[in-house]
């Protein structure tokens, strides 16, 4: 299974992409803290049956596997996705220029940080392919034309939470590949949610914002809904299952099935068409992608 594990995170990814295009656009006008507390606790509680017997695994965690959890949950599920989710905001879920292009130094940060904290080495052929996958990704988002940063007077406020979802989420890359060391991929998953849920409910509680959950209204609801059970618990399981499997270095590159996925969906939701430029963009990323794969898969087969 280890050939495919690289294709589980692309398709986890995929999937964020998904939440951010359609689903995440209808809770924009409901307070940051309480949509990312909402989306994590309900998959906590959801999950909770299934994994409380299994509970008695965690006793095996030292205090390294629990800070390494700790961080998951903090740069990942709290920080990552509330700074993701108010660019997104700023930008009124249409224009992703920006947004989308800060992501792509999602692998440059999460590279470094696991050449530092996990002493993952890699031949130099790979950083080739890295910079060329990022190359590929902002060629897919902006053909041969400049970016177009005409999004008033919010852009800098977008530009600066952009790049912080982008640090928090190649730190929680790095944080995660350590926090699966002695659990699997299903208990990391839940405690993922569980560890988010709690520091969220801390967060949305000093800013007072849980006192506006009684606002959401049904179809908001059901939004959360469609979350919990296609973006949020699938997808997560499936990034940590080929996580699990594959270097935070790798896993970085496949996230970038996240951009693609949305320059994709622009076309179906926004109806924005694909110009030749921004598809050789898409086939230099998804090429990139594989000979990266590939890259890993000859290294664990040589050892």
């Amino acid at each position: 299974m280890q050939k495919s594990a690289v294709l589980f995170v692309v398709l986890a990814a995929a999937l964020w992409g998904v939440d951010g295009i359609v689903l995440r656009p209808s809770l924009y006008v409901l307070p940051v803290p309480l949509v990312v507390f909402i989306e994590t606790a309900a998959a906590a509680l959801l999950l909770t049956p299934f994994f409380i017997k299994n509970l008695g695994t965690l006793k095996k965690l030292d205090k390294k596997d629990w800070l390494a959890f700790l961080a998951v949950a903090v740069f990942g599920g709290a920080l990552g996705t509330m700074a993701i989710t108010k660019a997104l905001f700023y930008v009124g879920f249409v224009n992703l220029s920006i947004v989308v292009l800060i992501q792509k130094l999602q692998p440059v940060f999460a590279i470094s940080l696991a050449a530092v904290l996990l002493k993952e080495r890699l031949p130099k052929i790979f950083f080739i392919w890295a910079a060329l996958a990022a190359v590929g990704a902002v060629l897919m988002i902006f053909g041969f034309n400049l970016p177009d940063f005409n999004v008033g007077e919010k852009t800098l406020a977008a530009v600066f939470y952009a790049f912080i979802a982008t640090i928090s989420f190649a730190m929680s890359t790095v944080f995660s590949k350590r926090a699966l060391k002695n659990v699997d991929f299903k208990m990391g998953t839940y405690m993922r949610f569980v560890l988010t849920a709690l520091v969220m409910l801390i967060v949305s509680t000093l800013t007072m914002d849980i006192q506006k959950i009684g606002t959401v209204d049904s179809s908001q609801w059901l939004i959360f809904i469609l979350i919990v059970f296609s973006t949020g618990g699938p997808a997560l399981f499936l990034y940590y299952y080929g996580l699990i499997r594959i270097s935070a270095s790798v896993a970085a590159i496949g996230e970038l099935a996240f951009p693609l996925t949305a320059v994709v969906l622009e076309y179906f939701v926004h109806d924005k068409m694909l110009s030749i430029s921004q598809w050789v963009g898409v086939f230099i990323l998804i090429y990139s992608i594989f000979r990266v794969s590939k890259i890993h898969l000859q290294k664990e087969t040589a050892s």
